[in-house]
């Protein structure tokens, strides 16, 4: 970690403020964005969440999700956004390709301070400041450290610790990977604090549609695959499968998980079509590398047991192909 001071001096007064991450937000993208939103525009800065793409429909409870820009949706506001920016927030990433055609409105914006916050191995050098760890569970656990390393743990409560909480528990699988006993005095402190966390649990996971359990029978019905003898389970997606579905973002989360609670299963995979790419999410149990596994062979990476991919090829090539490496990957 880098000396905190720096970042402190940053933030001491107001400035145009901009905080990034990732297309397809996720729970931990969206969780960790909003919560340094709340709290930098608690210290007078003007503030700007900004998505290459759609949050999925679960997460609409947030408080001010909805005045986040979305690149896809108003590309030309958005690059002026950046432009202007005197300090520009990196969340949950952890190089600039991963937002896209933003990345070059970052990297072409010489006069901001940037700042990078990310759990993912191997950060890129386009930062001016790292708060970084790959042994944490999620980049809202980074943030809660961050704001304690500022002085700032008063601000870790209500709406904060709603998002932090947000992050943490999506981004490990509601406690089943990822996890550390620092967390859990973290999500301790939150409950102090008073967060309601089986009032979150019940917005986050409870909420979905009745297309979205059509289509998860779908898929264990008739898009699941598992080999027993190698304990190695999949589920894919077609393009035909989307358009039956009219499966849209956020539609499909979650149902990788499906495949782990299969006794047998060690290795799972869900691999869809999408309109320019196959998509891969890799998941596992024990000392079982999926992040190897997408990094050797679908130009991916992530974390020990949950990791993503992709591949520009038919969706019957990415599939045979995953058959034939995995296997090398169980022990």
């Amino acid at each position: 970690m880098e000396d905190i001071q720096i970042l402190r001096k940053e933030i001491k007064d107001p400035k145009d403020i901009v905080i990034l991450s990732h297309r397809n937000p996720d729970g931990d993208a969206l969780g960790s964005s909003l919560a340094m939103k709340e709290f930098l525009s608690g210290k007078g800065h003007f503030v700007k969440c900004i998505f290459p793409s759609e949050y999925p429909e679960n997460f609409e409870w947030m408080p001010g999700i909805k005045e986040s820009l979305i690149y896809d949706l108003a590309a030309e506001e958005v690059i002026k956004t950046i432009e202007r920016a005197q300090l520009i927030l990196c969340l949950d990433f952890n190089a600039l390709d991963r937002i896209d055609k933003m990345g070059e409105a970052v990297e072409q914006n010489k006069n901001a301070f940037k700042v990078l916050v990310d759990h993912h191995l191997d950060p890129e050098p386009f930062a001016d400041f790292y708060y970084c760890d790959n042994k944490a569970s999620s980049t809202c656990e980074l943030i809660y450290r961050m704001l304690n390393d500022l002085g700032e743990q008063h601000a870790v409560r209500g709406n904060i610790a709603d998002f932090l909480y947000t992050g943490i528990i999506t981004d490990t699988g509601s406690f089943h990977h990822a996890t550390n006993s620092a967390l859990f005095r973290i999500v301790a402190d939150l409950k102090d604090k008073g967060l309601d966390d089986s009032y979150l649990q019940n917005l986050i996971f409870n909420s979905q549609s009745e297309k979205q359990m059509r289509l998860l029978g779908h898929c264990l019905a008739n898009r699941m695959n598992i080999n027993e003898e190698l304990g190695i389970g999949l589920i894919y997606l077609s393009k035909d499968d989307y358009k039956e579905f009219d499966i849209q973002r956020g539609d499909t989360e979650g149902i990788i998980n499906y495949l782990l609670k299969v006794k047998i299963v060690k290795l799972a995979a869900f691999i869809t079509q999408q309109p320019r790419i196959i998509k891969l999410s890799l998941r596992s149990k024990g000392e079982i590398s999926v992040q190897a596994l997408a990094r050797d062979h679908f130009s991916g990476g992530g974390h020990f047991n949950a990791s993503g991919g992709y591949a520009h090829s038919s969706l019957a090539h990415v599939i045979k192909k995953f058959w034939e490496v995995a296997p090398v990957y169980i022990k």
